[in-house]
């Protein structure tokens, strides 16, 4: 159908849970990633297993539920450095290798303004806010190894099946390679200037072209494959909420939005006392930036003095979005008959930029909060999260035909429908307050969102698990908290898709991510 669609799905080789772009199910996995919200808030909701719907009294119900802001009757700034670590174990082609990185951020920043008292009116009191907020961090690392002893594996032969099935001449491919510009107009002819494939020449009919072979064909290959992905969901939030007899709290929010999204993909491949190349391999690079805004309403209720309801509903996410995609080929040969000059080519495309519009799903949330001795010992709470991927949506006006544009919807929305399912979240928490001493714990599930097995990980074993600690101290000027953690879930991909599932080699990932985020704040 779209030009798009067939000549960038010949670009990428990565299956679509690993980045690239070029069909229907790739953006709608986009869409998906982009909604993935694991855990976000300041120390003392993060302790508790992120639980925000039933919990009034802090910067979270900023872009948790506004209606907790109604609890405050002092004005207060604070601030939430964060720092994630990924630690996740791959495993490709039999061998496990371990893959870590650390980052710092600011998880959110605000300033919260407490009205005055009025007990004269039904309007107790109102409050209203604003923050910075990260809704999603996309910080992830994972580094494989592993020898490929088969000789139909390789990168290679993606390139070999692009080119014998697009039946590229030897000319063909020579016009669209420009060493002299470190440029290829695809993929196949960056391969063949840089000698990685090879034509089949009649010396009688002076033809050269297909079938082509690659380079170092019948040797193991040893294999590296690394995906690093770095950005935030992000938005600037404005609340207000106001008490009503001490009973029923009513909040609202709108928040702009901002997406930031990078990965770069790192294949390489060194063949095995291979004659011709010392190694060769390919990068992709994989941005999307864009604003959005969204808006959410909430309620809590105190049914006694010991128990309280809360309820949530945040409106989908409408955002402009503009991904740019990048791709380069590079070899070091190691026979010197073969002149690769330069050592890498970068593969431009006509469709390296596009743009469109993203509609996250909505979400809508219930809790229950018990309070031990009224608050004086602490509390327990829960809180159950509907999240309606299936109303995950992508359009576009990129291209000229509007035909284009409508089929391009359509076929995104087919494919959500197909391999995402709407989920509830559960999570639970508790604090013991002692003193001025807050001690927290949590834990929260998050069910798989996905409908379908892919690269031969079961759906199932992509539901995560969070478990969450902490501590923190107040007082009538001051507080400070500090919460960690714990992150587990299964994910993979295709380092390259053959046709053939069994010359496709999948990294298999154990995704362990750990944060441990400081909130410290004043009360004036």
């Amino acid at each position: 159908m779209n030009k798009l669609f067939i000549f960038s799905a010949s670009l990428v080789l990565l299956s679509p849970l690993a980045f690239g772009q070029g069909t229907a199910y790739d953006y709608a996995d986009d869409a998906f990633r982009f909604s993935d919200f694991s855990q976000n808030g300041t120390a003392r909701f993060r302790g508790i297993g992120g639980n925000h719907t039933a919990l009034g009294g802090d910067a979270s119900n900023l872009f948790g539920n506004a209606a907790g802001l109604a609890f405050y009757n002092r004005s207060e700034l604070s601030i939430s450095p964060s720092f994630t670590s990924s630690n996740n174990q791959s495993t490709f082609l039999g061998q496990q290798t371990a893959g870590s990185m650390g980052k710092v951020s600011i998880g959110q920043f605000s300033a919260i303004f407490a009205g005055g008292d009025n007990r004269n009116r039904r309007l107790h009191r109102s409050a209203w806010g604003i923050s910075y907020s990260q809704s999603a961090n996309f910080f992830d690392y994972s580094d494989a190894y592993g020898r490929n002893n088969n000789q139909n594996s390789s990168l290679l032969q993606t390139y070999v099946n692009g080119a014998n099935s697009a039946g590229y001449s030897e000319q063909a491919l020579s016009d669209a390679y420009r060493p002299n510009e470190r440029r290829a107009d695809f993929k196949e002819a960056a391969a063949y200037g840089l000698f990685l494939i090879d034509p089949t020449t009649n010396a009688a009919t002076n033809y050269s072209g297909p079938p082509y072979t690659r380079a170092d064909a019948s040797t193991p290959k040893d294999q590296r494959s690394t995906l690093s992905r770095s950005g935030t969901h992000s938005q600037w939030t404005l609340a207000y909420a106001g008490n009503l007899d001490d009973k029923l709290y009513i909040g609202g929010s709108i928040a702009l939005t901002h997406l930031r999204y990078s990965s770069e993909f790192v294949f390489l491949e060194t063949p095995v006392n291979g004659q011709s190349f010392v190694n060769y391999g390919q990068t992709n690079r994989f941005e999307v930036n864009g604003n959005g805004f969204s808006a959410s309403l909430g309620l809590l209720y105190k049914l006694t003095p010991d128990v309280q309801l809360g309820a949530n509903i945040i409106s989908p996410t409408l955002s402009s979005a503009r991904e740019v995609f990048s791709q380069s080929l590079s070899a070091v040969a190691k026979d010197p008959g073969i002149p690769v000059q330069p050592g890498s080519i970068d593969v431009v495309t006509p469709y390296d930029n596009f743009e469109y519009t993203l509609q996250t799903p909505l979400r809508a949330s219930g809790g229950l909060t018990y309070f031990l001795n009224k608050g004086k010992l602490g509390f327990i709470t829960a809180t159950a999260e509907y999240v309606n991927y299936q109303g995950m949506r992508v359009r576009t006006s990129y291209f000229s035909a509007q035909q284009d544009n409508t089929d391009f919807k359509n076929d995104v929305k087919q494919e959500v429908q197909l391999a995402y399912q709407n989920v509830v979240n559960v999570r639970a928490g508790a604090e013991i307050r002692a003193g001025l001493l807050r001690l927290r714990a949590g834990v929260g599930y998050l069910p798989s969102a996905y409908k379908v097995d892919l690269d031969r990980v079961a759906r199932a074993d992509r539901s995560k698990l969070l478990l969450t600690a902490g501590a923190g101290i107040r007082n009538t000027r001051f507080f400070a908290d500090l919460s960690g953690s714990y992150l587990t879930y299964k994910s993979g991909y295709s380092a390259y898709q053959l046709n053939s599932d069994a010359n496709s080699p999948t990294v298999a990932i154990d995704n362990r991510s750990t944060n441990v985020t400081l909130s410290v704040g004043v009360f004036f």
